[in-house]
């Protein structure tokens, strides 16, 4: 009797993908026996270069007749729309998404014979790619051998053998294809994967194992073996499974390593094993799901564990992270030559706490978080520093001595960065100022936050929340309805001393006059009842400069002119002269 392929609409774009290595193709077809809900999968690989077929044989649930015809054959039909997302007896989560793994493995051979018993009959099918590609343009008149038979004592399950293997393709080696299904299944305990004959296990894991053995005092003899595993792809569920008798104690354990501030957290999920232990189980909950974590044997093979496996981490991250480190001062090096010679330690220590936070990342998402460092610590590297005093010892004199000259080296340095930024920033103002289009609200921008520009004693003065009020309600008040648009663009400040300063803001264009003066102490009339405070009032006058008109012998101590090009002139002499003190250091 003959079946013929039932074709879903979906099949003209499915039928294009293809699979990277033949040991992806394969997969395809372990996935589907998990499908089955099977606990059991033994794959059988032929001996390089031989005639061999290849052989996947499992204890799911089978097919029957009806399911081979109707479900089996319908080549694009995806499982989870007819059944679920969850398989029906062990309701896992189904992987079988575009109907069309199934016959993954005629991208490795010529013929595909499928065997499966279910509910006491056995079903077989026989597929050949010869037979398909000379009818192509009409796949559902391909007659497809179709045996049907009572299955006797066989057991459910079903059974594909891959013949006519493609000689111009490399064929699937067991190493290989441990390593693609242990990331997968090496931990699923109730689905049991062999390869030739050797179920899947820590050894499978790609990367530098080790194994130890050894008697512990209150635990007994303990034999622990991991992996670290490397390539871009971690295990799935990490970690180490403790056995006890040859039983797995509930769900892979991190022994401490995930809590531990030396290992960053994504090399600890790296972590593959199994640490096994006979004839002391008084520590395992009763019903195998967990420890007494307060145990003194579990206590002390956490400890051992935990141990054991870092050290294996430090080996392995240490020369993961010089490589890595390595490439990122290469990459960071201009940057790095431009900080002073202490500053460049404490930039070098803070690279590796980033290589070691953000392991594993990839590295140009490193390199910006470095290069944000970096630009931090141009500003404030004071926290390195201070990290350094803590950690001396206050009875060594002479150490601690020399970390608070480190504060000093810092503070010299960051006076001299900070100046570089001011000389910049002067630049910026100027080119603000020249500007025909700048108006008073504009610089009062620019120097509200700014009053270093003035000098040194006006630096630390501040235009507080409050301040700011007051001039506010002040213009609010006086300057309303058609007199809206001759507002002040005034800035109130107050330093430590409970001094205050009224600087009114000009135009950059703008030359400053009697009438202008005499405005100026009009609104410090009006201001000074609204201030508390008995100590006087100055004012500053920024603009052109003073008038032609106005003759400057007849000046007040308690009103400055002043102009921008002067302010900025006074402050970069003040900067100069900064520089080339600290040049002399």
């Amino acid at each position: 009797m003959d079946v013929h392929f039932s074709v879903n609409t979906r099949l003209t774009r499915l039928l294009g993908e293809t699979y990277r290595s033949s040991e992806a193709a394969l997969k395809e077809l372990v996935d589907n026996a998990w499908d089955a809900d099977a606990k059991n999968v033994w794959i059988t690989l032929p001996t390089p270069l031989s005639a061999d077929p290849i052989t996947v044989r499992d204890d799911g649930s089978g097919m029957t007749s009806l399911e081979m015809r109707n479900e089996y054959l319908n080549i694009a039909s995806d499982k989870r729309a007819r059944t679920g997302e969850r398989t029906p007896l062990l309701k896992r989560k189904v992987k079988g998404r575009k109907g069309i793994g199934k016959f993954a493995g005629l991208s490795l051979a010529s013929r595909m014979d499928v065997s499966a018993v279910a509910r006491g009959r056995k079903c077989s099918l026989t597929i050949d790619k010869l037979v398909l590609a000379e009818n192509e343009n009409d796949l559902e008149a391909v007659p497809l051998p179709f045996i049907e038979e009572d299955a006797g004592e066989a057991r459910a399950g079903t059974t594909i053998i891959l013949s006519g293997l493609d000689s111009r393709l490399n064929f699937p080696t067991p190493d290989r294809f441990r390593e693609i299904l242990v990331h997968e299944y090496g931990r699923e305990d109730s689905f049991r994967v062999f390869v030739n004959e050797a179920q899947l296990s820590v050894d499978d894991v790609p990367g530098v194992s080790r194994e130890v053995e050894q008697t512990l005092t209150e635990s007994g003899s303990v034999r622990l073996k991991f992996t670290i595993a490397d390539g871009k792809k971690a295990p799935k569920a990490p970690g180490i499974v403790l056995k006890v008798d040859g039983k797995v104690v509930g769900k892979p354990m991190m022994f401490g390593l995930d809590d531990d501030e030396e290992i960053p957290f994504k090399l600890s999920k790296r972590v593959y094993g199994e640490v096994e232990l006979e004839g002391n189980d008084h520590f395992v909950t009763a019903d195998w799901g967990g420890v007494v974590e307060n145990s003194k044997a579990f206590q002390e093979i956490q400890s051992y564990v935990k141990s054991i496996v870092k050290e294996g981490l430090r080996e392995s991250h240490s020369r993961d992270m010089s490589l890595q480190l390595a490439r990122l001062k290469k990459q960071l090096d201009a940057r790095l030559k431009d900080l002073p010679e202490h500053r460049r330690r404490y930039a070098e220590e803070a690279l590796h706490r980033i290589l070691q936070r953000f392991y594993r990342e990839s590295e140009d998402r490193i390199a910006t978080i470095a290069e944000v460092a970096l630009d931090a610590m141009e500003h404030d590297a004071y926290w390195a520093v201070f990290e350094r005093i803590n950690a001396t010892d206050r009875t060594d004199v002479s150490s601690f001595a020399a970390a608070l000259e480190d504060f000093g080296m810092v503070e010299l340095s960051g006076i001299a960065a900070q100046a570089t930024r001011r000389m910049r920033f002067l630049d910026y103002l100027e080119e603000l100022i020249d500007n025909e289009a700048t108006l008073e609200k504009d610089v009062h921008k620019a120097f509200e936050t700014n009053l270093w520009l003035l000098g040194r004693q006006y630096a630390l003065m501040s235009s507080n929340v409050t301040l700011k009020r007051v001039i506010a309600k002040y213009s609010d008040k006086k300057f309303t309805g058609e007199r809206a648009s001759k507002r002040p663009d005034l800035l109130l400040s107050q330093d430590l001393a409970d001094s205050y300063l009224l600087i009114e803001f000009k135009r950059p264009n703008h030359p400053i006059s009697r009438e202008d003066i005499a405005q100026a102490e009009q609104y410090r009339d009006d201001l000074s009842g609204t201030i508390t405070s008995s100590s006087p009032l100055r004012i500053l006058m920024i603009g052109k400069g003073s008038a032609a008109s106005m003759d400057k012998r007849y000046g007040s101590d308690m009103t400055t002119v002043s102009s921008y090009a002067s302010v900025l002139s006074s402050a970069r002499t003040e900067l100069d002269w900064l520089m080339s003190s600290l040049a002399r250091k």
